[in-house]
């Protein structure tokens, strides 16, 4: 069963506006799938068949005669080598919606990117299925707390109850995990890791000690919704600080976490710099850490930290799909630890959320989103808090309670 990507629409437009798109992310989050949706018609060619591969490599100049555009590449990282022969035919032919590419490991593929075909390519980083893709909503805009964005949004909202949202939260956001109800959940993240660390990870990038990075994963996933502490989860894997902050990237970049930064400017200068982690799939999370079960999960001490995840992540999602890779999202924290968890910055309008697994918001959990009146040149936009309640509604000024589904 295929579920609609929002993203579609974004590569659609990219295609109109760039000679090659690229469709990165990590793996099994449905990139060949949306992609062979939208070039229905067009030559594909897989680089995990040896045969493609090793012409790839070993014939580049030759390779786009027997393939020609318009062409489906998927799995492009594994022949670096073909960016330039793609950057050759698209400056002598001048075509738009040539090349459709994806690829799942970032280390080495978006150096070649960014060093053969600036300005020739259209980027976009798919995660995870979004909630609004789940529950078959069509509306597909960055979420942002405004009037604007709830009114359009109510249209076509979906009733989410309690438990549901805990059920996915605890599943994730894997599609395959999604289309096929009966697919083990253990047994899918058990392959998931396996195959993440020996391919994307141990091919690439050296890691040898297969059982340590998997540790050092775990950590991780123990520390969601905190500020990144290296120096301790290195001390707790029982690897050295420089080799934390290279496996931190490797997560970093292979989309398998985002680091949400913390707001600060020139004005700001009490405010933390170190930033927090997030999991682009709670589901993998939950495995890592071993909460088996959705109820042992909801239950649990690290409730909070995953539901804030679960937002936090969705947020992510909205802004991907639109077509944003590096959305403007943010938190404040201040070293008398007053703290905002998301800020959403649109030119000098800071708009301020909160996130809580509870369903009874009061005006407390807002204060501080008047800290933000302190900053100059700053305007303080419309915030709320996202929750488990059940309706929109003014919890004080223009700050709302903001139910899960409006995410």
């Amino acid at each position: 069963m295929y579920i609609q990507r929002h993203m579609e629409t974004q590569v659609k437009r990219f295609a109109n506006m760039f000679g090659a798109i690229l469709v990165s992310g990590s793996r099994q989050v449905g990139k060949t799938t949306m992609l062979k949706n939208v070039t229905e018609g067009y030559l594909y060619i897989t680089l995990d068949d040896p045969v493609f591969l090793q012409s790839a490599l070993n014939e580049g100049g030759t390779f786009f005669k027997d393939s020609p555009p318009p062409v489906f590449v998927d799995e492009i990282q594994y022949a670096p080598g073909l960016f330039p022969y793609i950057k050759m035919i698209l400056d002598r032919e001048g075509k738009r919606g040539q090349f459709f590419l994806s690829g799942s490991q970032q280390f080495r593929m978006m150096k070649n990117v960014s060093e053969s075909l600036a300005g020739r390519i259209g980027i976009l980083n798919l995660a995870g299925l979004s909630l609004r893709e789940i529950s078959g909503v069509p509306f597909n805009q960055e979420f942002i707390p405004t009037e604007e964005y709830f009114n359009q949004h109510k249209s076509d909202l979906i009733e989410m109850p309690y438990k549901e949202i805990w059920r996915l939260i605890h599943r994730g956001s894997m599609p395959e995990l999604a289309a096929r109800p009966d697919t083990d959940w253990q047994a899918f993240y058990a392959a998931y890791t396996k195959t993440y660390i020996e391919r994307d990870v141990r091919d690439l990038s050296q890691v040898g000690e297969e059982l340590k990075f998997y540790q050092f994963m775990t950590a991780m996933a123990a520390s969601i919704g905190k500020l990144v502490n290296l120096a301790s989860v290195s001390r707790d894997v029982g690897i050295s600080q420089p080799t934390a902050n290279r496996w931190l990237s490797i997560l970093l970049t292979s989309n398998i976490v985002c680091l949400l930064q913390p707001y600060h400017n020139n004005i700001t200068k009490r405010a933390i710099k170190t930033p927090k982690v997030y999991f682009m799939d709670t589901g993998l999370a939950a495995y890592l850490t071993r909460w088996l079960t959705p109820e042992t999960l909801q239950a649990g001490a690290q409730s909070g930290a995953f539901f804030e995840n679960f937002a936090i992540a969705e947020i992510y999602k909205s802004y991907y799909n639109a077509g944003l890779l590096e959305p403007p999202l943010y938190f404040y924290r201040d070293k008398e630890q007053h703290e905002i968890d998301l800020l959403i910055q649109n030119g000098n309008t800071l708009y301020p959320v909160e996130i809580k697994k509870h369903a009874n918001p009061d005006r407390e959990d807002v204060v501080a989103f008047d800290l933000l009146d302190n900053i100059p040149g700053v305007v303080r936009g419309s915030g709320g808090v996202i929750c488990m309640y059940d309706h929109l509604l003014t919890l004080r000024g223009n700050d709302k309670v903001i139910p899960v589904k409006y995410l």
